[in-house]
């Protein structure tokens, strides 16, 4: 079975909110999560990859690989790495960031090939636009991903490379007042 996972990156600041970006350092930075997206980063170790693993029936699975959107010029964010990065690290794996916003169709012919399940980390308003380029237009999947969500994970699976694939969604749950719904 081919599993991708795909999340928004972490907390950024809102327009405004008090709540500001900072680096890794504490510093303040615009490109950057804000200490609730570093709190979420962080907790995303023990949602995929947590001590005696992932109950049986888990929709989420341990990534073999891990994606990120690459920080460019016009699109200066380190968030999606900043995001999985800390994952990355307990995995032992690295985050391969050579594809950016914009680059979505260059993007889904490597994740598919990837070892799988494989987890991407991504600007949500380009999201739908990366799941139409893995997987067409799928029944259930929403056309914008919620500017107001951070903690959803959209999930495609195919069971042979050939096959159709199908979507879901779940919901991080992972800190005070994530979605109860997705």
């Amino acid at each position: 079975m081919l599993k991708i996972m795909i999340i928004r990156h972490a907390e950024k600041h809102q327009h405004g909110s008090h709540d500001r970006g900072i680096d890794e350092d504490g510093r303040p930075s615009h490109h950057e999560l804000t200490v609730r997206g570093w709190q979420r980063a962080g907790a995303l170790v023990h949602l995929f990859a947590p001590p005696g693993g992932l109950p049986e029936g888990s929709r989420i699975q341990t990534p073999r690989s891990i994606f990120a959107s690459d920080a460019t010029k016009d699109s200066p964010s380190l968030r999606a790495m900043h995001t999985v990065g800390p994952l990355a690290a307990a995995l032992g794996l690295p985050v391969n960031h050579a594809y950016a916003e914009e680059e979505e169709a260059a993007l889904a012919a490597v994740v598919v090939a990837a070892p799988s399940p494989a987890l991407i980390a991504w600007h949500h308003g380009a999201i739908p636009r990366l799941v139409t380029e893995i997987a067409g237009t799928l029944p259930g999947c929403p056309v914008h991903w919620p500017g107001d969500r951070f903690d959803l994970i959209w999930i495609l699976e195919r069971n042979a490379p050939r096959a159709g694939w199908s979507f879901s969604q779940v919901v991080q749950r992972l800190l005070p007042g994530d979605g109860g719904a997705p």
